[in-house]
């Protein structure tokens, strides 16, 4: 029976750290079981041996696209589900249609089962036969771990994955000893991968019908068929190929190299497998933390890296040692060179695939297309460059890293230039604008809920032209946004120059489409979504993570707005358009105030908002490293000049 954990470490980086430690360990002694496991077969079959068990077994491995497909969806939406009835549902939807497309799979192997093996040039077309049974089971096998990766039972997983292998080796020699060679290894692997579903055992729960609607589940099922697809190819279309290519010594020789590249890809996986679910089942604003990527990218590059480098230094006699004499490359190159070679390939392929199935595990990811595209000229590489298996090896590194280009530089431009969405897309109900105000008016607006801060002590006569304000005066305008300038002349000059003023009516529906914005102590609360709804729930239940002096603030402002001679400054939004998200530049206290009061008083209250088409390139609307970078090169820009000084100039000017 699988559970999922209970208690989870409270940052999403933390997550994923203990979830791949775990995996990586289970990973770790995975690819010992399988490492004991090729030098066996090498050893036992030879090169020519090793290179049809091998061969034939990436037969399933390309199909195992269906399976990662299964796996990765039903991982995806388990872990989106709130109820275990809810994952019980899309489990057994995911594990019927699973369990068609394995017997679908299976039957089509057998079927074609002479053709593929007079393309891979088999001594025995049964063998294609044989592993068809091991991949009726591979399928359904993809949605029984699925729903343990959804559920963060990654100990779980990792023991399933370690009973697959050991099975596979213990079968493969206990056949080969029997007299059954590499007939007896391809027994051995079907066997193994029947034996790791029946010893998952998933207890569902409730007979919920499917919560999901058809299009979506089309929609993702072809994402995660496409993804896999694409990897499987280029994971595998070397041995595929190098078999049909070269003599069936050299083709072993390669299967040995690919093997390390299969590990290091593995051990990828282990990390990508705890990061999946984690990401998929978190809040948009954790995901959107581009520390949480660079912790699965620093662990992906940190452990394929000391393997490529171990590679690099180890002798060749290492490997004709583990795996027999004849297993030594030919020409001016050693199986050393082309196993650092391989091992690098696959270090940035990996680092690639991160970045493709974290964005698959929050939306529906166009790289995986890439990808997909990116194997179909690989296999083209390799049908023009297999002069030696030195140039099949280097063409493959060629292209992973122009793979990783393509896929690496449009996430990264996303990540630095796209905020978080602001609510859920552009609003349904458009606010209404009152009238058209001025921004002298606005300015007076702000200082009112400001003057009271220590930056104005000095200026506390000047108070009468924040209370009693005469707009049509341009001088009394001229010393009110003086004074503004005195504390926030950076965060005033970062709005954009064509931003126009409105007094806007905000009614209670029109509160989803506002937005906190997320610093200090709203972050605690928050958790994730800065909507105003959710930031005055969080007030609620979460009061106790806020300090004592912030939580009675608001508390005494939602007494103030009970009475009828509350007077508070306007609430100031920013946003693109009336049919657009806003977020909230000055009155945060205020807004939540006035939910949390009982009954809101949101009438209690007026807003202020400024719109402009270029409110995007505003940090205090959006976001990210490319606004915040220039708005630090607008505060370096600032920095010369002297509020106090310019505001002693106009009231000079003034007398």
């Amino acid at each position: 029976m699988v559970n999922s954990v209970t208690q989870q470490p409270r940052s999403l980086q933390a997550r994923i750290i203990r979830g791949s430690f775990v995996l990586l360990s289970g990973s770790g002694l995975t690819m010992a079981i399988n490492l004991a496991y090729n030098i066996a077969i090498a050893r036992f079959l030879g090169p020519k041996g090793f290179g049809h068990a091998t061969v034939v077994y990436t037969i399933l491995t390309l199909l195992s696209a269906l399976t990662l497909a299964f796996q990765i969806i039903s991982a995806k939406v388990v872990a989106q589900q709130p109820t275990l009835e809810g994952k019980s549902a899309v489990y057994r939807f995911f594990h019927r249609g699973a369990w068609a497309c394995g017997i679908i799979v299976a039957l089509g192997l057998t079927i074609f089962e002479r053709p593929v093996a007079d393309y891979l040039n088999l001594p025995d077309v049964s063998l294609v036969a044989l592993i068809a049974i091991g991949a009726a089971f591979y399928v359904p096998l993809g949605t029984r771990r699925g729903y343990i990766q959804g559920a963060c039972g990654f100990r779980a997983l990792a023991m399933n994955m370690i009973l697959e292998q050991a099975v596979r080796l213990g079968g493969s020699l206990t056949l080969i000893l029997m007299g059954m060679g590499v007939r007896g290894v391809i027994v051995a692997n079907s066997a193994a991968i029947a034996v790791a579903y029946y010893a998952v055992r998933v207890k569902t729960q409730g007979n919920m019908r499917n919560p999901l609607e058809r299009s979506y589940v089309i929609r993702e099922t072809c994402q995660s068929a496409v993804f896999f697809a694409g990897q499987m190819l280029i994971n595998n279309c070397g041995i595929v190929m190098v078999n049909h290519y070269f003599a069936a010594k050299e083709a072993g020789l390669y299967a040995a190299v690919a093997m390390v590249g299969r590990v290091i890809f593995s051990l990828s996986q282990a990390v990508v497998n705890s990061t999946f679910p984690l990401v998929a089942g978190g809040d948009e604003e954790e995901r959107r933390d581009l520390r949480v990527i660079a912790t699965s990218l620093m662990l992906v590059l940190g452990t394929g890296t000391a393997i490529a480098l171990g590679l690099c230094i180890a002798p060749s006699s290492l490997w004709t040692h583990l795996f027999g004499a004849e297993f030594k490359a030919s020409g001016h190159y050693s199986i050393s060179y082309l196993l650092a070679l391989y091992a690098f390939a696959t270090v940035i392929y990996s680092l690639g695939a991160v970045i493709i199935t974290f964005e698959m595990s929050y939306k529906i990811a166009n790289t995986s297309y890439v990808q997909l595209a990116f194997s179909g000229v690989l296999i083209a590489a390799i049908c023009f460059f297999h002069s030696n298996l030195r140039e099949v090896v280097l063409v493959q590194l060629a292209l992973m890293v122009v793979l990783f280009v393509f896929i690496a530089v449009p996430f990264l431009w996303n990540s630095l230039t796209g905020g978080a969405d602001l609510a859920h897309g552009p609003s349904d109900r458009p606010f209404r604008l009152i009238r058209r105000v001025a921004e002298d008016e606005v300015i007076a607006e702000f200082l009112k809920s400001d003057f009271h801060c220590p930056e104005f002590r000095d200026y506390k006569s000047m108070k009468w032209l924040i209370e009693n304000p005469h707009f049509e005066d341009v001088e009394e305008n001229a010393k009110r946004k003086a004074l503004l300038f005195i504390r926030h002349l950076a965060l005033w000059k970062e709005l954009p120059t064509d931003t126009e003023w409105y007094e806007v009516e905000v009614g209670h529906a029109d509160l989803e489409n506002i937005r906190i914005f997320p610093r200090a102590q709203w972050r605690k609360v928050a958790r994730g979504s800065f909507s105003a709804v959710e930031v005055a729930e969080g007030m609620r239940t979460r009061k106790h993570l806020l300090e004592d002096s912030f939580v009675k603030k608001i508390h005494a402002m939602s007494e103030c707005l009970s009475h009828d001679a509350a007077d508070f400054a306007a609430v100031i939004l920013i946003g693109v358009n009336e049919n657009e998200p806003v977020t909230v530049l000055d009155g945060n206290h205020r807004l939540t105030a006035a939910i949390l009061a009982s009954p809101p008083r949101l009438r209690k209250l007026r807003f202020l908002c400024g719109l402009s088409p270029h409110m995007t390139e505003c940090c205090w609307y959006n976001s990210n490293l490319v606004t915040l970078f220039r708005y630090g090169r607008n505060v370096l820009s600032h920095a010369v000049r002297n509020p106090e000084s310019e505001l002693a100039r106009v009231l000079r000017d003034a007398s």
